[in-house]
């Protein structure tokens, strides 16, 4: 072994470990527990020595000393019992122990030095108790300093050092044999201590790399969701306390569902892990990212100047996540969503900057996604809005308050009616008219939509009955009805106590549904053809997995959305994605209805792409149930009047 090396083996020793900030931890931890019990120990027996020598030695050595070491003993054990109270910072914890390692030496002197002035007074009994003295309490102050072994070690050395050669001189053997058998022990001791910090220094390191390994997300290398929240929150008190600006943003991946439906979760997982790196790299002091679970993530922004930042930021985000993904032999394309919500401009605490970035990003996917959306002051009017109408739900009486309008479906060929879709609508004592689109995912989320659904399927039902041989009627399921089977097994009967002819029934659901609970839904699907009834895709070509579902469903209609029937007059490539779905409907064996037709030209644009059935604004409004009848037996061309209903 070298000298550098035993040098480097004899400073380890004698420092304290300022390049691991968990063990500074824990043995500061360990610190402010045990030393104001190690100075009362000190006082307790330095006072109990002062008694047996107080009639022998002088008046410096029996009071002055000790109550000068007294004060100084009970100064530091009064701090250490004040650092219980709060939890230091990192700077604060490496001082303390660097001046216990400095003040051991100190201490370690004083003590010793004291103890053998008293040795030389007082009879046998009085000299034995100064041997006993150092002897025990050495041993009680290497304990209460094994967690920090450079301190230990150097009380240890000077302590029995001074105490084995005072004492191995004496002319008394059995103080001899006393000084060989205290250094006996403390060297035993000694080892003991080492392996005990060794052994100490192992479990805070598990400890860490358990509490890292906690805080990861093994996929994708981020931190995860519970090391999102903690630092969120974290990071929230900080910018209170500071006044200083923070952000949330959450992420969540567009497309990446159908990657798993039709590739696989092996492909998925390594498209994700690439997802992760990218974002990875995005990381600064500034910027900090995790992955909250399945495809969505989290980021926290501090030190913007105001939103503009925030939403260049986004976008340079969506642009990486648009950049094309190699898994394996699959390449993919994705993109993704962002909300934002800030600190102190819409909200107060950690809990509401999440949920308002939330609502954001949920409020983009419904209208445009693969962009930044911030928080703004619409949605907080939603969101009071949403809260006044699931306190008005949960009190509503469902059978008075709610109504069923129908609004036809026409074959473009005759203009005569092919069936009616059954919409909802709510008249609310205080909040008067409440629209659909606004009180039935409040009714998803509080998970009342099940009782909006049969009374709403009652009353469509009531209305159909009177309906002409062979007009349909048309109605929507919500995800969390066909989730249930209780629920579907409900509706099941309410239809066949009805009388309806279950073969006049379709039954729409729409592709959200399907992305939430495919499997509960083909169940359902099932049921329903097994009675008869139809099964519509709604708002078919929006979503990235509707052609998947094509073949996984028992389909008997599709509809296609009205986004790619507004303007396909005039733009070429939405005339082209209506007519290719047309043919793939009549490929399939399945009906095809077109929403939304508000305008001439798109009906004749329509026309010309070979649809058959369709409806929209232009042919008629929303009806009330008593129009239907008379509704039923007209012709719907463009031109028609018809009464509406708001």
């Amino acid at each position: 072994m070298t000298f550098h090396s035993v040098f480097r083996r004899l400073r380890s020793l004698a420092s304290i470990p300022r390049g691991n900030p968990g063990l500074l931890n824990a043995q500061f931890d360990a610190f402010r527990h045990q030393m104001p019990l190690m100075y009362l120990m000190l006082i307790a027996n330095s006072w109990a020595l002062v008694i047996t020598h107080y009639r022998s030695a002088p008046a410096w050595l029996v009071v002055h000393v000790p109550v000068a070491l007294t004060a100084f003993s009970a100064l530091r054990a009064w701090k250490w019992a004040r650092s219980n109270r709060v939890r230091p910072s990192l700077a604060v914890a490496e001082r303390a122990l660097a001046r216990t390692n400095r003040l051991a030496v100190v201490m370690a002197v004083g003590f010793t030095a004291w103890a053998l002035s008293l040795a030389r007074y007082g009879d046998a009994y009085a000299q034995a108790h100064v041997a006993f003295y150092m002897a025990i309490t050495v041993i009680g102050v290497i304990f209460s300093l094994m967690h920090l072994r450079p301190a230990a070690i150097t009380v240890a050395l000077i302590v029995n050092g001074a105490f084995f050669v005072f004492f191995l001189l004496s002319e008394n053997i059995v103080f001899r044999a006393i000084a060989v058998n205290t250094a006996l022990v403390s060297a035993a001791m000694l080892v003991l201590l080492l392996n005990h910090y060794r052994d100490f220094t192992r479990m805070v390191d598990a400890r860490a790399e358990n509490e890292r390994l906690a805080n990861l997300d093994s996929l994708t290398g981020l931190p995860n969701r519970r090391s999102f929240f903690h630092e969120l929150d974290a990071t929230c008190a900080a910018a209170v306390a500071s006044q200083t600006s923070l952000a949330v943003g959450v992420i969540d991946l567009d497309g990446f569902k159908p990657v798993n439906d039709i590739h696989g979760h092996a492909i998925g997982d390594k498209v994700l892990g690439q997802i992760g790196e990218r974002l990875a790299l995005l990381i600064t002091p500034r910027l900090r990212l995790a992955r909250l679970g399945g495809d969505e993530f989290g980021l926290l922004v501090s030190e913007f100047s105001c939103s503009d930042d925030l939403l260049a930021l986004g976008e340079r985000v969506c642009r990486v996540l648009r950049e094309p993904v190699v898994a394996g032999d699959v390449a993919v394309q994705i993109s993704g969503s962002i909300g934002f919500a800030m600190y102190p401009d819409h909200c107060s605490t950690a809990v509401q900057l999440y949920e308002f970035a939330d609502y954001a990003l949920y409020a983009g996917k419904r209208n445009r996604r693969g962009s930044v959306v911030m928080f703004s002051a619409a949605h907080d009017a939603a969101i009071r809005r949403g809260s006044l109408i699931e306190q008005a739900l949960q009190m509503a009486d469902l059978e008075r308050e709610l109504s069923v309008v129908f609004q036809p479906i026409i074959y473009i060929a005759t203009g005569r009616v092919f069936g009616f879709e059954a919409l909802a609508r709510w008249s609310h004592p205080v909040l008067g008219h409440v629209p659909p689109d606004h009180f039935i995912p409040v009714a998803e989320r509080i998970g009342v939509i099940s009782g909006l659904t049969r009374v709403l399927l009652q009353k469509a039902l009531a209305t159909a009955l009177r309906w002409p041989d062979p007009v349909r009627l048309a109605f929507n399921l919500s995800t969390l009805d066909l989730a249930s089977r209780e629920t579907m097994s409900e509706l099941l009967g309410l239809i066949h106590d009805s009388g309806f002819d279950p073969s006049r029934l379709d039954f729409e659901i729409t592709e959200t549904a399907l992305a939430r609970e495919i499997d509960p839904v083909q169940e359902a699907a099932a049921r329903l053809r097994a009675i008869g009834c139809g099964v519509s895709l709604d708002d078919f070509g929006v979503g990235y997995s509707s052609l998947s579902y094509l073949h996984t469903l028992p389909l008997t209609k599709i509809k296609i959305d009205r986004s790619f029937v507004r303007g396909m007059d005039a733009v070429r490539t939405s005339h082209k994605i209506v007519k290719s779905l047309l043919a793939l409907g009549r490929d399939m064996g399945v009906e095809t209805i077109v929403e939304g037709v508000e305008t001439d030209d798109e009906l004749a644009a329509l026309r010309a792409a070979g649809a058959e059935l369709a409806q929209g604004f232009l042919f008629a409004k929303p009806v009330e149930p008593a129009q239907t009848c008379a509704l039923a037996q007209r012709c719907l061309l463009p031109g028609a009047v018809v009464a509406e209903v708001g």
